[in-house]
């Protein structure tokens, strides 16, 4: 989550190493990367059933099915932008079919692509083409954006949209990992008391949740600040 300028991170330090909410900010984009794919291949296949009566539907998602296998085993590049024996690539397919469900998807998975690849910009271009409205997809899409800004050194729209996709998925799982990654960018940004309010969610409303058992010490170090 940290951008190139910082060189400390507030939750890089031996005691909080320890813990699964610094290991879920240390190793974010490929957890909510894999979150996202998940979700993603799971309304993918949604898809396919619902809009399988339709010819162009079909051709859709036969394109996509070879970039599937390629995003499963993490050939993100050729995913993206095909191979020489046929499959066109996401990127292609989110082009070729933009008017239907499997084009829709392609675009999420391009998204994803770019974001395992380390391109951010693009992949927030991807992510804010795919349109979902859902408590599954739509929240981990965001929260993989989110993680985009940050890694582009966007900041504040880091904080802002892994607050939007902690509020949308509303979820004991997903929201305090978002919560936890806003908090821990808005601490980077000095906005201390906005930093309290997104830890102060977990201890209030997601307290069921595994971080919400540590999560005293983050309100306390963002408080004393």
């Amino acid at each position: 989550m940290a951008e190139k300028k910082h060189t400390q991170d507030p939750l890089d330090m031996e005691e909080a190493l320890s813990t699964s909410e610094a290991f879920i900010i240390k190793y974010k984009s490929r957890i909510l990367g894999a979150i996202a794919a998940v979700v993603i291949i799971i309304a993918g296949f949604m898809g396919y059933k619902h809009f399988i009566s339709e010819p162009n539907e079909i051709k859709a998602s036969a394109a996509l099915f070879k970039g599937e296998q390629y995003f499963g085993s993490d050939n993100f590049e050729t995913a993206l932008n095909g191979d020489s024996i046929g499959y066109k690539g996401f990127l292609k397919v989110a082009d070729e079919f933009s008017g239907t469900a499997a084009g829709n998807l392609a675009n999420a998975y391009a998204g994803v692509c770019y974001a395992q690849l380390g391109k951010y910009e693009e992949a927030v271009k991807y992510l804010n083409k795919f349109s979902a409205d859902d408590q599954l997809v739509s929240p981990a899409l965001l929260g993989t954006m989110g993680n985009c800004y940050a890694q582009a050194g966007q900041l504040d729209k880091a904080a802002a949209t892994l607050m939007k996709a902690a509020d949308k998925a509303d979820s004991q799982a997903l929201s305090p990992i978002y919560l936890i990654q806003a908090g821990q960018i808005y601490e980077k940004l000095g906005k201390n008391s906005e930093a309290v309010n997104a830890y102060t969610l977990i201890k209030n409303k997601y307290f069921n949740s595994y971080q919400s058992m540590d999560i005293d010490k983050y309100i306390e170090r963002a408080s004393i600040k």
